[in-house]
């Protein structure tokens, strides 16, 4: 069998194969002899008509058994001969199909098309600068924290002796019918509570459901955007058929002391609650910047070594991607499936780009954790089950039933290596403090362990 090995690129290579003739005689006979006995070919008795006949009735057949047992096994051995690891399954193209051959009195030829894994150069991980920029707090943050807090633990008091207004929470049953689309079925709630005037509520129902006593009825209509959270609704115009059946007022809590004790944190004045939220709010702004910073020097890392990898490894990230792209869809209320297919294959094709970045760092943190021996322990995994432990407030022995039923483990000891080996680079990087730039739109930092995690989760 003639090899002949081209080098396409750092992941592709092409096996060039002219497999004898001599090759296929074997088989050949083989393949048209099992073919026979069961052949049924119109005058000759069942298992008994010619070979001839047989190797015409059955051409396709017998080339299909044929070639699936002769080049199956010549393209392993020439994958074998020249030292090469697939990562998928190689891809075979035939020279001339339509007229191949396999009696054994001729040739064939093939090209096998084969991925591998690409050398992933040393990297130069140590001294990267990046910034650490601490966004202030502003003084009345902490304030609105305590006005969130109020609101959450505000009663509702029923009102008798007026109309509904701006601030009350009215409950109505709704019966809504689509414009347009008589064969929809009609949406219909019992004791809805609705907000009037808060900012999640679509500005109609505010429009329309102040000003309204107890068993008053108001028909009103109302045209969703294209974009609106739920799918059922998007795009769509609704007429809703109202009938109020209470109205309440919001009473806050009164902002003093006794209020401020009775919250979870054991709090001993307002004043010490404004305290700590206002200690809280600087911890997690340091903290925000240290994840900033976590994810520059990856960059950077990224950005200082270009190379090519894996097409397949790129396209399993991206497939991550989209199912998380997905997935926060649906939980706000959209339904995926929905979407037209060419909208989801621009959304694939806007995310390749990222999908590869992703992997390339994937990779550069492997050869890091590598150099820097980076190791994750048993005493590391059972730290971040008692943290998942708290979190969920679940007893460590079912969250370690949980992980070990689906794979969990692995997932925590990717993310914690990847977390390590992060770093380990901030470590040798040079960081310098310097003043918060205000961003028109400052973005939300990355849980980079976890995506990169994700990453290297698609290469293996």
């Amino acid at each position: 069998m003639k090899i002949e090995l081209e080098d396409k690129s750092a992941t592709k290579k092409e096996l060039k194969l002219e497999i004898p003739g001599e090759a296929f005689k074997d088989p050949y006979n083989k393949v048209c002899a099992q073919v026979r006995g069961s052949a049924t070919i119109p005058g000759f008795r069942k298992g008994n008509a010619p070979i001839a006949q047989v190797a015409v009735h059955y051409k396709e057949k017998i080339q299909e058994n044929v070639l699936r047992e002769v080049v199956g096994s010549s393209v392993q051995k020439a994958i074998a001969e020249k030292g090469l690891t697939p990562l998928t399954e190689p891809q075979l193209h035939f020279e001339d199909f339509d007229n191949i051959i396999v009696d054994g009195s001729a040739s064939v030829k093939l090209h096998v098309h084969v991925e591998v894994m690409c050398e992933v150069p040393v990297p130069t991980y140590k001294g990267i600068e990046v910034a650490r920029r601490i966004k202030p707090v502003p003084t009345d943050d902490p304030d609105k924290v305590i006005d969130d807090l109020r609101n959450r633990g505000a009663a509702l008091i029923p009102v008798e002796d007026r109309k509904s207004a701006e601030g009350d929470t009215v409950t109505v049953d709704l019966v809504g019918t689509f414009v347009g689309d008589e064969s929809a079925d009609p949406i219909t709630a019992e004791n809805v509570d609705i907000a009037i005037g808060d900012a999640n509520i679509e500005a109609s129902f505010t429009e329309n459901l102040a000003g309204l006593g107890v068993d008053e009825v108001k028909e009103f209509t109302v045209s969703y955007a294209e974009d609106f959270g739920s799918a059922n609704l998007a795009g769509k115009t609704v007429t809703y058929k109202a009938t109020v059946k209470g109205i309440a007022k919001k009473e806050l809590p009164e902002l003093n002391d006794e209020w401020a004790k009775s919250l979870e944190g054991e709090y001993e004045s307002v004043k010490d609650l404004r305290e700590k939220i206002a200690r809280d709010l600087e911890t997690m702004s340091k903290a925000d910047a240290d994840a900033r910073v976590r994810n520059d020097v990856v960059s950077k890392l990224v950005e200082k070594h270009e190379f090519e990898v894996p097409e397949s490894f790129v396209e399993n990230q991206t497939y991550n991607l989209l199912n998380k792209w997905a997935s926060d869809l649906a939980q706000r209320g959209m339904d995926p499936k929905q979407l037209d297919q060419q909208f989801v294959q621009m959304i694939y094709t806007q995310m390749r780009p990222q999908a590869e970045l992703d992997v390339r760092g994937s990779m550069l943190l492997e050869k890091v954790a590598e150099i820097e021996q980076v190791a994750v322990t048993d005493e590391d995994v059972e730290g971040e089950v008692v943290k998942i432990s708290a979190y969920y407030r679940m007893p460590t022995e079912e969250i370690r039933k949980a992980l070990a039923a689906d794979g969990g483990v692995d997932n925590i000891k990717r993310q914690l290596k990847t977390k390590k080996t992060i770093e380990a680079i901030v470590a040798h990087a040079v960081i310098t403090d310097e003043p918060w730039v205000e961003e028109s739109e400052e973005p939300v930092p990355v849980d980079m362990e976890k995506k990169l995690a994700k990453a290297e989760e698609s290469a293996g």
